[in-house]
């Protein structure tokens, strides 16, 4: 579903989701447009990533496909590469038999 307002190697898979996923490789310093927003990438990104569609805060759910995918660790700016380096997965913990085991947080 591209937009006129965002790169077309951007790809977003549901309109509730909070990032795109890359079309195709990107490299590093390039400029794309990210949801109205000039981003310059400072490091080289390949099929399948990650790029904020919006602003994220800390704690704040990933949405991929229309289902969260998990929070992020730190904030995230529009353009911002979502991997695990600021990604906390809460896949397990929702997906647990009998839910999430004791002390445990998502």
């Amino acid at each position: 579903m591209p937009s006129s307002d965002t790169d077309p190697r951007l790809l977003l898979l549901s309109p509730g989701d909070t990032v795109f996923v890359l079309r195709d490789q990107i490299a590093a310093d390039e400029e794309i447009l990210v949801s109205g927003q000039s981003v310059r990438l400072p490091q080289p990104l390949g099929l399948g990533q990650k790029i904020a569609r919006i602003a994220m805060g800390k704690g704040d759910k990933v949405i991929k496909y229309g289902a969260p995918i998990g929070s992020v660790t730190q904030t995230v700016a529009i353009g911002d590469h979502v991997h695990l380096h600021n990604l906390k997965s809460d896949y397990t913990l929702t997906h647990l038999r009998g839910g999430a085991p004791a002390g445990a947080t998502s």
